[in-house]
């Protein structure tokens, strides 16, 4: 598996709790969707992840990663302070070269 320079750093920023570094890998229109809702811009995405870090302590670890082109699967497992702890969770990627245009949790 390898993993791009700019998928590591998100996971490190999200681990980190480092959100304005988070919300800097996706465009400046990006969008989030997870956990029923989305997000809009890099400052509604920072304010999300900011949130759910508070929320959950959320820690990633990286189990799979797949790009093709513009699109990619991020296969994590995520152990934080929410139900059901560790969960593997799949992130559906669009990217825009090295920036995240479109991010979708399943999982």
């Amino acid at each position: 598996m390898k993993i791009t320079e700019n998928i590591e750093g998100f996971i490190k920023a999200q681990n980190e709790a480092d959100s304005t570094a988070f919300a800097n890998y996706f465009t400046e229109h990006a969008t989030v969707s997870d956990e029923g809702s989305s997000y809009s811009g890099r400052e509604e995405i920072k304010g999300w992840i900011e949130e759910a870090t508070e929320k959950y302590n959320m820690h990633t670890k990286v189990i799979d990663f797949t790009q093709t082109g513009s699109k990619g699967t991020l296969t994590v497992e995520a152990s934080g302070t929410f139900p059901g702890s560790p969960l593997v969770m799949n992130y559906h990627l669009e990217m825009d070269g090295t920036l995240i245009s479109s991010l979708r949790i399943t999982g």
